[in-house]
């Protein structure tokens, strides 16, 4: 299964230019648990951080078994701008992740893109969750 997103990225005129990324996802998982990332995009990196974490960071967590489930842009109220949510089928999938020096480097060079960052690990529901 792949998964597509577009950026939006630029208004020439009337037309707008778009940047597509693909993802190689699991053909099938059981979720069982959210990790999820909230935080503010420093508004002088938009570009380098999107870059950074559709063709490094994703893919490289999706290798260690914790897979992208949804991105969300918080537009209103006291929170953070970005609330990401990546799924894995079991607690020590991301434990392992955590304990490895791939994923201190992949933390590392997204807080140089953002600000109020924070992580969560829950029990996987469906829906929004904070």
């Amino acid at each position: 299964m792949i998964l597509s997103l577009t950026r939006l990225h630029d208004r020439v005129g009337s037309a707008i230019v778009a940047e597509s990324f693909s993802f190689k996802m699991a053909n099938y998982i059981v979720p069982r648990f959210k990790l999820m990332l909230s935080y503010d995009v420093l508004p002088e990196t938009q570009d380098s951080y999107f870059r950074y974490v559709t063709q490094e960071m994703v893919p490289a967590m999706q290798e260690m078994g914790v897979y992208m489930h949804m991105a969300w842009h918080v537009a209103y109220g006291p929170y953070p701008m970005r609330h990401v949510e990546f799924l894995a089928e079991s607690e020590k999938a991301v434990f392992d992740m955590f304990d490895s020096s791939e994923w201190d480097d992949l933390e590392a060079r997204l807080l140089e893109y953002t600000a109020n960052y924070s992580r969560k690990l829950v029990r996987y529901r469906s829906g929004f969750q904070m």
